[in-house]
């Protein structure tokens, strides 16, 4: 959506060829499966916001998906059809997890802004190296790599660099792929004072402990953010895809917990907010950045069927419903 100035006129013009620009009218019918006010969609179970695709997206495209758990949803819903995605990689089906409610493509969610710049940093510039010195050794020879997701066993510094290399490697598959989809995920986040990174995750206790001082809890602003996308960017357009498009989205999976002093709910609603401004701006200020409204889907979805009982994770069916819209959308 562009956020240039426009005429009155010109304003009012594309109110008036919109059909869904009006949220109610007092004489519509409030059931009405067909109806194109905003109080009558709201009434379906799947909401389904007005979409209008920039890019087309060849079915031969290369696809990468970074961010979120949202993004590995996105994943599997587009390997499903038979959609070239190279982030959800072999080579990550090879992992331990800890327990079996997680995989190994969950090793490589990143839940902020600073740790998708780094990972593609990383694999992108040859002048930035992944810093051996953020790595944190724990009792018991293990080791402690606060940039990745913990759903794979501790293990000794060794395992802990080759599981990075082969993170690292994945990721400047990026080159290859014509589409990149960014899901972002909160603005909560760690830094890690020694190494003077942000970190991805929480640390854990033992971490902490062992090294007192050395994380510190902070959450990030709009500007920080914006920054971070804009990064990205600049990295894409010197060592990626010469036709290099971004899909930008937000996850709707709220915040587990929150470390300052809010109710979670006001705390999640925060940084969703923030995050889906920061997209909006992000996708204004270039071309190649295209904005689609998943969150929107899901948090205006009647809850019963957008939901699973812990109300953090969307249900399949949900997610199905917004990965039909999105390839009849944006797949050619």
């Amino acid at each position: 959506m562009s956020l240039s100035v426009v005429s009155g006129n010109e304003a009012r013009k594309t109110a008036r060829q919109n059909r869904f620009s009006r949220w109610h009218r007092k004489d519509e019918p409030v059931e009405a499966p067909n109806g194109e006010f905003a109080f009558q969609r709201l009434r379906q179970p799947f909401f389904t916001p007005l979409i209008q695709p920039t890019i087309q997206i060849q079915r031969s495209d290369n696809l990468f998906a970074i961010g979120s758990c949202f993004a590995r949803g996105i994943e599997k819903a587009l390997l499903a059809r038979k959609m070239f995605v190279l982030s959800a990689a072999p080579e990550f089906s090879s992992f331990a997890t800890v327990n079996a409610q997680v995989t190994g493509l969950g090793f490589t969610n990143k839940y902020n802004t600073f740790s998708i710049l780094n990972e593609l940093r990383w694999a992108l510039d040859p002048s930035a190296t992944f810093p051996e010195e953020s790595l944190a050794d724990l009792e018991g020879g293990f080791c402690y790599d606060p940039h990745i997701n913990p759903v794979l066993p501790l293990a000794d510094r060794k395992e802990t660099v080759r599981r990075r290399s082969i993170l690292t490697e994945v990721n400047s598959r990026v080159r290859d792929c014509r589409v990149l989809i960014i899901t972002l995920g909160l603005v909560e986040l760690w830094r890690d004072t020694e190494a003077d990174l942000m970190i991805n995750t929480t640390p854990p206790q033992e971490a902490m402990s062992r090294y007192p001082g050395r994380y510190e809890f902070r959450v990030s602003n709009f500007a920080e953010n914006f920054q971070n996308l804009e990064r990205v960017h600049a990295l894409l357009k010197q060592f990626g895809h010469p036709d290099s498009q971004v899909i930008v989205t937000v996850s709707p999976v709220p915040l587990m917990a929150t470390f300052t002093d809010q109710d979670v709910v006001v705390a999640n609603t925060f940084s969703k907010s923030l995050l889906r401004t920061v997209a909006q701006e992000w996708e204004a200020a270039h071309s190649n950045v295209h904005y689609f409204p998943s969150y929107e889907m899901v948090v205006n979805s009647a809850r019963s069927v957008a939901w699973l009982e812990d109300l953090r994770h969307v249900q399949g069916s949900l997610v199905n419903h917004i990965m039909d819209t999105f390839l009849n959308h944006y797949v050619a």
